[in-house]
């Protein structure tokens, strides 16, 4: 769809449909779209705990499959090493400089404004680093955990669901900042970590393992979640997943990693491989 109509088109019931077909249980209707989506995209059903792809009760549990341990091996796992979160390809990957942060070239948005408004974090990220990953529909669409950490609080961020494919990427501003979006703080090893599940057209649902699907009330603004009891996660450990594809962006306080050389725009990334070394203070 051209990143101009997505301005007019009906964005929640299309999403509402497309939540629908995806989670009906209808044989015919779950393998024809199984069917159709294989035609489409290369998938290799042979790292599935499950390889049927006909086996599935629904297209979203094809589309959300759990992979065999073996099929991403966690590289560095004595979190020494930051490994990718998702399977897909680097968006961008570079420094925050003065709050503002890069979804495309010359395309910006504010620190603040993707944190949902909370600016003791933006400030916490000042000089940091951050890594947005963009999730094709061919893709694995569990997330991961770079590095250990424990779960400090989550906010629910209403807002558009545009495409965050790389063309409407290009051609809508903050784009980020404006789509619908759930960001997870973490406390870790070197400091606050933030992941952010950014929401896009067709994403049926966002779900994180501590709470489940996210049930939002779209009608209020920003919703805070605080976790008093420790919930920890290990590295390589799932976190969320995507019902159809999205974006990752993944943040880090001033001076705590050093990007590998080879990850530039466009690299593909593996869950669990290196991405980055720690440095741990």
């Amino acid at each position: 769809m051209l990143p101009w109509c997505q301005y007019i088109v009906p964005q929640r019931s299309i999403n509402a449909l497309a939540q629908y077909l995806a989670n009906h249980k209808n044989t015919w209707l779950k393998n024809h779209l199984i069917r159709y989506f294989l035609s489409r995209y290369t998938v290799d059903m042979s790292e599935a705990q499950i390889a049927d792809p006909f086996s599935y009760a629904c297209f979203n549990d094809f589309f959300t499959r759990a992979l065999k341990v073996e099929a991403r091996p966690i590289e560095g796992g004595d979190n020494q090493q930051v490994v990718s979160p998702v399977d897909g390809a680097v968006s961008m990957v570079s420094d925050i400089h003065k709050q503002q942060r890069l979804q495309a070239k010359g395309h910006h948005y504010g620190l603040q404004a993707l944190l949902g408004g909370d600016s003791a974090y933006a400030n916490a990220f000042e000089g940091g680093s951050f890594l947005n990953a963009y999730l094709a529909p061919k893709d694995y669409h569990r997330v991961h955990m770079p590095i250990s950490g424990r779960l400090l609080k989550m906010i629910y961020v209403p807002g558009k669901l545009f495409s965050v494919n790389p063309n409407t990427c290009q051609h809508i501003e903050g784009l980020f900042a404006k789509n619908e979006r759930l960001i997870a703080f973490f406390d870790t090893a070197i400091g606050p970590m933030a992941m952010v599940l950014v929401g896009a057209m067709i994403v049926g649902r966002i779900e994180t393992v501590w709470s489940g699907a996210l049930t939002p009330n779209r009608t209020q603004g920003p919703q805070t979640i605080e976790y008093p009891k420790p919930i920890y996660l290990q590295q390589g450990e799932e976190m969320g997943r995507f019902q159809l594809g999205s974006t990752v962006i993944v943040l880090f306080p001033k001076g705590s990693v050093t990007w590998q050389s080879d990850l530039q725009e466009g690299a593909a990334l593996k869950m669990g491989k290196s991405i980055a070394t720690l440095q741990l203070r």
